[in-house]
């Protein structure tokens, strides 16, 4: 079961898909007690190294902020999983009967998680520079399709820059309210740019998410009133 489970998977050689650490590193921790959390751990780690590498060779001309930002944008769980996805992760995973059963074979954090455990394997097999030109692989999609390193700016931040840019004082943010109790509040947040007569509020479940919120309805507003700015 295990060789005809795992031949070809990522278009690897057998020698890496037939191996132990290979099945270990598509084993979910509800399935055995050797699992592939240690090695989810170690693939972050050399997926973050080659990801920088990658995007530093091919963005000279960006700062330390927009290739931060950048390879958040690839490394994140979202990234992963599309990996996964596109390469049927889903059907060789082994989990537990209990997970398999509530569709864990699905589930985000366990097919990102087992991409990140595979790049480990990899990376354990065959060395570094193998497992460089792995990722590299595996992320050509999502490399040739990156968005522009601004776009990637959280709202406070592009709000921000923007009130600088116009030499306007930064906004203030402000709780009007909280309600509910301490598992399942609600934050009720204003932004204003007092120089300019402007607030916005929003609602979120976390304050921080209100205020990112408020933000981006700031700018927007900002954006349609001072169109030439």
């Amino acid at each position: 079961m295990f060789e005809a489970t795992f031949n070809q998977l990522f278009s690897l050689p057998d020698e890496i898909t037939q191996s132990d650490i290979f099945r270990e590193a598509m084993t979910h921790r509800s399935a055995a007690k050797k699992n592939n959390e240690r090695l989810e751990f170690l693939g972050d780690a050399v997926l973050g190294l080659t990801i920088s590498r990658l995007l530093f060779e091919r963005f000279p001309e960006c700062n330390e902020g927009d290739l931060s930002r950048l390879r958040a944008h690839l490394v994140c769980k979202r990234a992963l999983t599309e990996i996964a996805q596109q390469h049927d992760l889903s059907r060789v995973i082994l989990l537990g009967a209990g997970e398999r059963k509530t569709g864990g074979h699905k589930r985000d954090s366990i097919l990102a998680d087992a991409v990140e455990a595979t790049i480990a394997a990899v990376y354990l097999l065959k060395g570094f520079d193998y497992a460089f030109d792995f990722v590299s692989r595996i992320y050509s999609q999502q490399l040739e399709n990156l968005p522009e390193a601004q776009s990637l700016k959280d709202p406070k931040t592009r709000l921000q820059e923007h009130l600088q840019g116009l030499q306007i004082a930064v906004p203030s943010y402000q709780t009007l309210s909280e309600r509910g109790d301490a598992n399942d509040k609600t934050f009720h947040i204003e932004c204003t740019i007092p120089s300019l007569k402007l607030r916005t509020e929003s609602e979120e479940k976390s304050k921080k998410k209100a205020e990112q919120l408020a933000a981006a309805l700031m700018l927007e507003q900002l954006l349609l009133d001072l169109p030439d700015a």
